[in-house]
């Protein structure tokens, strides 16, 4: 091969070679751009949903103290230093129906937004107000309606849990330890009032106490 011919194609390789790592240094800006770019975004979306998160938590927190520090008519309170908290394997007398407070049985009953279709022991029940949770109970004057607006309500509210009680007075009564409060219809707004006031309100004995893994009934 003529020396003309070989130095052209060394420089026609040396030109390839050098077009090639141009094009790879090209390629690696560009994959820096978009890696730059996508954490940039996603570190935009962290902090934008971080701060939604904190942001509704503290909503929530101030709707829970607003609601805390206003009255709710018509409840019935009871001095929470008066209610014992021993655990007990015997039958409880409880001056109240249902009983919002007082000695009870060692095991509580789940109350992780749970409706039980039967009625439920009162000493496991009270056990489950003692962890901060709110205790929804009906009788026979309360309407197919009713049960399910209550329903819908407990069972997207841990630390609440629902159970005929055919004894009771109120057609629907809500109850929290030492605190109770009787409606005629689960459209009355005191239902939900009552339900931010005391899911694990401030009259909580035990408060952060678990309300899963307790006695279940059908």
């Amino acid at each position: 091969m003529p020396k003309t011919s070989k130095k052209q194609a060394a420089a026609d390789r040396k030109a390839r070679i050098e077009a090639m790592r141009r094009a790879e240094k090209a390629r690696e800006r560009r994959n820096r751009i978009i890696t730059i770019t996508l954490s940039t975004v996603i570190v935009a979306g962290l902090v934008g949903w971080g701060a939604y998160a904190i942001n509704n938590a503290n909503e929530k927190k101030d709707q829970k103290a607003a609601a805390a520090a206003k009255p709710i008519s018509g409840e019935k309170t009871w001095d929470a230093k008066k209610l014992g908290r021993t655990h007990v394997e015997t039958k409880v007398d409880y001056p109240m129906n249902p009983p919002v407070g007082g000695n009870h049985a060692p095991q509580w009953m789940t109350c992780n937004g749970n409706v039980y279709t039967q009625a439920i022991p009162n000493g496991n029940a009270v056990h489950s107000l003692e962890h901060g949770a709110v205790w929804v109970t009906y009788n026979d004057k309360a309407t197919t309606a009713d049960l399910k607006t209550l329903a819908d309500k407990v069972t997207k509210t841990p630390y609440t849990l629902m159970s005929p009680d055919k004894t009771q007075s109120g057609t629907v009564m809500l109850s929290a330890w030492g605190h109770q409060l009787s409606v005629k219809t689960a459209s009355d707004p005191r239902v939900d009032q009552f339900l931010t006031k005391y899911v694990q309100g401030a009259q909580t004995p035990e408060p952060g106490a678990a309300c899963t893994n307790g006695l279940t009934a059908a």
